[in-house]
């Protein structure tokens, strides 16, 4: 667990201008009393770190105080630009996570933008909303806890559960799914389970995934037409919400080649927190599904969390 120390904190009355330094800052739900950016939207809490302050100073010979660039708080100790949505950040009873990494650049209202032509908020500064409100001051510390995805992978195949052949379409979301988090330097768990063509087994799965509140959960097997292909039953009641036009695309791009696609009745959906996709069990349709589905998870996820970068 990574550690940051509280250099400074600082607010304005005023969008657009410099922050000055104050003894303490009272985070609410609305983020930081008396300040102007606070109200019910997602970059209710500015951080930059000094580790972003010094490169500044170097690159264009200019001091910079605590505030200047608008920061509620400045801390000492990581690169926050490292860091991801859904990251929290702990001090005390206090709790932030962080909703956007660097924003849009006031250009010509930027007080530093307009005095030296660069400002390292659009690129490096964070924002968080307000988690658990309290009191925040110089020289607290602020522990960094990262998001850790977790994802449940669900094998339905009588014959793979009895041992007549190996499971490969579960390994294969497996694979591709390390692969993903991994290139996009986020933390996961993946728990792994092979089942026969059970419904009830199945069911038993997903509310352990609800009462987990895993993040992504994937079956593969049982979304055809077969006497035991029950996946799409089984799941869609558990889904509060279902998400239509992922695999209506895919097997519109996917049928127009090869018309045994359309056959498939892949659901997707929103399982209280929980994103849930089910695919057909065999590794060509999984390589298929996921190269469609794994380019919008991380916009999935946020919204699902209630930020929206639009």
């Amino acid at each position: 667990m990574e550690h940051l120390t509280i250099l400074s904190v600082n607010i304005s009355e005023e969008k657009g201008t410099i922050k000055h330094p104050v003894d303490s800052i009272h985070l609410t739900n609305l983020g930081v009393e008396h300040d102007a950016h606070s109200g019910y939207w997602n970059r209710q809490v500015s951080l930059l770190g000094t580790e972003s302050i010094r490169k500044f100073e170097k690159e264009t010979g200019r001091k910079v105080t605590p505030g200047e660039f608008a920061e509620n708080i400045t801390t000492e100790g990581s690169d926050l630009w490292k860091t991801h949505p859904l990251d929290r950040f702990m001090s005390g009873e206090t709790e932030l996570e962080v909703t956007q990494i660097g924003k849009e650049c006031h250009g010509t209202s930027c007080a530093i933008f307009k005095e030296v032509g660069n400002c390292v908020m659009p690129k490096e500064g964070i924002f968080c909303r307000v988690i658990r409100p309290g009191v925040i001051r110089p020289g607290d510390i602020l522990e960094y806890h990262p998001k850790v995805f977790s994802v449940r992978i669900i094998t339905l195949s009588d014959r793979a559960s009895r041992g007549e052949y190996e499971d490969k379409s579960g390994p294969r979301i497996k694979e591709l799914i390390e692969e993903f988090f991994t290139f996009h330097h986020s933390l996961f768990t993946i728990h792994y389970s092979l089942i026969p063509d059970d419904p009830d087994q199945l069911r038993g799965l997903l509310n352990q995934a609800k009462q987990e509140k895993t993040d992504l959960v994937f079956t593969t097997g049982g979304t055809g037409i077969g006497p035991k292909d029950f996946t799409p039953e089984v799941v869609r009641p558990f889904l509060d919400k279902e998400i239509p036009g992922i695999m209506e695309m895919i097997r519109i791009k996917y049928g127009k080649e090869k018309s045994n696609a359309l056959a498939s009745r892949s659901i997707a959906g929103v399982m209280q927190k929980s994103l849930v996709f089910t695919l057909p069990g065999s590794v060509m349709a999984v390589n298929e599904y996921l190269a469609e589905i794994l380019p919008s998870i991380h916009h999935l996820v946020l919204m699902l969390h209630g930020i929206d970068l639009h």
